[in-house]
């Protein structure tokens, strides 16, 4: 009598590798490292790739692809936000320097937490200096490639 590999339902407790990329290349690959552990539901991967993942069985490994924006939603201007220097620097101290393309982490509003911006301009004017931030998901509004292979589904 053989038993059935348990599939990934909402709710499942995984222990898998995976690999999110862009046109760009990677952004995240866990591949080379120590594999991830996480619950569907709680927000640590996307509804969309969450919802390719669902009926998936114990030691599978596959590649999916999800079309422009599927994933992570469109790019907002919204998420584009100016901040002042001064505020930059008191967070990562008075000796940091920076450039576009650089990623800043900042603290949740809670200090529990951590949410990360791109750095896309600065700017020097009346008003003093400032720093233009990206806090769009690095690959929304872009295809992405997600590779997955399940270790353990609980």
């Amino acid at each position: 009598m053989t038993t059935a590999c348990p599939t990934v339902q909402p709710g499942s407790f995984l222990t898998l590798h995976y690999r999110l990329s862009g046109p760009a290349g990677d952004v995240v690959n866990t591949f080379a490292s120590a594999p991830a552990t996480l619950t569907l539901g709680t927000g640590e991967l996307s509804p969309a790739v969450e919802a390719r993942l669902i009926g998936l069985a114990e030691g599978s490994r596959t590649t999916l692809e999800l079309a422009a924006g599927e994933a992570f939603g469109p790019r907002s201007p919204d998420m584009q936000q100016w901040m002042a220097r001064k505020e930059l620097l008191d967070l990562g101290g008075a000796n940091e320097s920076y450039a576009v393309g650089d990623v800043v982490k900042f603290p949740t509003p809670d200090g529990q937490g951590e949410f990360a911006g791109v750095i896309v301009d600065f700017r020097s004017d009346h008003k003093g200096e400032a720093v233009l931030f990206d806090f769009n998901h690095p690959l929304a509004g872009q295809p992405v490639t997600f590779e997955v292979q399940l270790i353990g589904v609980l």
